[in-house]
């Protein structure tokens, strides 16, 4: 079994929230390929962690369940009025926007392209 010392060494909080130690990892970023289902050994693999950080991250996740999930939830919900936010204020900079005609350099370079496939075509 992994150290309570150890763990809390692995675990830390930083500004982006709680955080694997050494890294830009949070451990809402683990939680969300566990809620995914990922087995722990290839979410360890695709973040590069060693296996005693991914064992106190277990460990540390199981311990805090209900604290980590609260605040994995607040992340959620954040992330989701970010993206929403975003995406309105795009499809309003879109609506805003008008296509501009291609160039001559476009229109030549095309009908270049147009008649390599017509060419191709016939072969």
């Amino acid at each position: 079994m992994t150290d309570t010392t150890n763990t809390q060494s692995t675990v830390v909080r930083t500004s982006r929230g709680l955080s694997i130690a050494g890294t830009r990892i949070t451990l809402y970023a683990i939680l969300d390929y566990l809620h995914a289902e990922w087995p722990p050994k290839l979410i360890q693999e695709w973040f590069g962690l060693t296996d005693a950080q991914m064992g106190d991250v277990l460990v540390y996740i199981a311990a805090h369940r209900d604290e980590i999930e609260q605040e994995y939830q607040q992340v959620v919900r954040h992330a989701e009025e970010t993206r929403r936010y975003w995406e309105e204020r795009n499809r309003d900079r879109l609506a805003q926007s008008t296509p501009t005609p291609p160039t001559p350099d476009q229109v030549a370079l095309r009908a270049k392209l147009q008649a390599w496939k017509d060419k191709i075509g016939r072969v």
